[in-house]
């Protein structure tokens, strides 16, 4: 079997690992991949965004079978020209990816369906946002951009003149382009987060290991909102009580809702959720894996993930048992200086020992010969420990055996969840 992935990033990597597990795979291709996963498969320099070129590579090699990781792809229609040319694929289509795509579609969708999330409104025009804050009493309250933004879409301000300068970066300056057209104003939820993936083929839904993200860039959950900067899982919040209830009332209904609006979802759903006092809501959907989540869930994975994802695609997902490794994974996220603002590139990394570890590639590139920084997010190392100290431990000593001019990392990913477990 020959198998493509679309992407480059550490999520595409731990893809392409676990992949690799797979007897079957012969040949596994990454568009465009990146100076880590060149170790792992063979990367093809076609960005994820150039889904023509993406299919008439996948159709000239005889690909067996493709993942759409990013968002980008899909919402595009990557799995829909690449379906038509004949190949098969992990990842939903255009109609189905557009709950993602689209902040606006999946708030009316949850609210049309009865999917508990927080209260919402939809603006088209910044005069109108900026009457709804002028009118707003509480603070703080979330402004979301209506599309994709690279994970940045979403501004807290903590006060009216924090909310009204939001609307003008979102709807005026247009900091995230087109994706601040509409903008989605939310009631700010309390309660810890969660981070579920599930693998569904539009019939049966199966949850994977839950996590805890990391989305600050400094120690304390302090700074600036970052695409994340670890992840540990499982997330001690997250129990088998609050399992079963998201299940009942917000997995399956998302999936029924989607089915009813024929846009069937077969792939990994993202439900980001916020266990509230009032019950677990949806915060968020991703159409895809999430980008650090995958480091730490797909470790724990025990069933061969190629299996799994042919079922998604065939249908056949009630057919397959999938089962976890006991324990617990910690991923400390290595970002170049200055990240998530201006940061330099090309700077060579050195790897002592990390045996004990995983390094997942996010943002490097070869050059040369050696292996150089080329994005803010840099590396993901992702250790397994019977529990989360042990994987903590294990995660941060590898971690300070990498080198390069800038390195910084977060020294408490995974705390937090300690504390919840005493």
């Amino acid at each position: 079997m020959k198998v493509l992935v679309v992407g480059g990033g550490g999520r595409e990597h731990a893809i392409i690992k676990k992949l690799a597990e797979n007897k079957e795979i012969t040949k596994i291709y990454a568009a465009p991949g990146n100076g880590g996963i060149a170790q792992d498969a063979v990367c093809v320099a076609i960005g994820a965004k150039e889904i023509e070129k993406i299919r008439d590579f996948a159709v000239e090699e005889k690909i067996d079978f493709c993942v759409v990781a990013p968002d980008d792809p899909l919402v595009l229609g990557a799995v829909d020209l690449l379906e038509a040319a004949g190949i098969p694929c992990f990842g939903p289509d255009k109609k189905a990816a557009i709950i993602e795509g689209s902040k606006v579609f999946s708030k009316d969708l949850m609210k049309k369906y009865n999917i508990p999330t927080a209260g919402h409104q939809v603006f088209t025009t910044a005069e109108e946002a900026r009457a709804y804050v002028e009118a707003a009493t509480e603070f703080p309250l979330v402004l979301k951009a209506d599309g994709l933004a690279l994970g940045k879409g979403v501004i807290i301000p903590e006060t009216k003149e924090d909310a009204l300068q939001a609307v003008k970066t979102l709807m005026e300056d247009k900091a995230f382009g087109e994706s601040g057209s509409r903008v989605v104003a939310e009631e700010f939820l309390t309660g810890p987060e969660v981070s579920v993936l599930a693998f569904t083929d539009g019939k049966t839904v199966v949850p994977m290991v839950s996590s805890m993200d990391h989305k600050r860039a400094l120690d304390g959950d302090k700074g600036l909102n970052t695409g994340g900067m670890g992840t540990v899982a499982p997330n001690p919040y997250y129990t088998k009580e609050i399992a079963d209830e998201c299940m009942k009332t917000i997995f399956l209904p998302t999936i029924e809702a989607m089915n009813a609006e024929g846009r069937t979802f077969k792939g990994c759903l993202y439900f980001g959720l916020m266990l509230t006092p009032k019950g677990p809501k949806v915060i968020e959907y991703n159409c895809r894996f999430g980008d650090p989540e995958t480091q730490v869930v797909l470790p724990l994975l025990k069933t061969d993930l190629f299996t799994i994802m042919k079922a998604v695609h065939d249908g056949t997902l009630d057919q397959i048992n999938v089962e976890w490794h006991d324990g617990a994974a910690c991923c400390v996220v290595l970002a170049s200086g200055g990240y998530p603002e201006k940061y330099p590139t090309g700077i060579e990394i050195t790897f002592g020992d990390t045996a004990d570890a995983i390094v997942y590639h996010a943002g490097t590139k070869l050059a040369d010969g050696k292996i150089v920084t080329s994005g803010g997010r840099v590396l993901g190392v992702t250790a397994i420990g019977s529990d989360l100290t042990e994987a903590r431990e294990k995660a941060y000593a590898a971690a300070k055996n990498i080198k390069f001019d800038g390195v910084h990392f977060r020294t408490d990913i995974g705390v937090r969840a300690l504390n919840a477990l005493k």
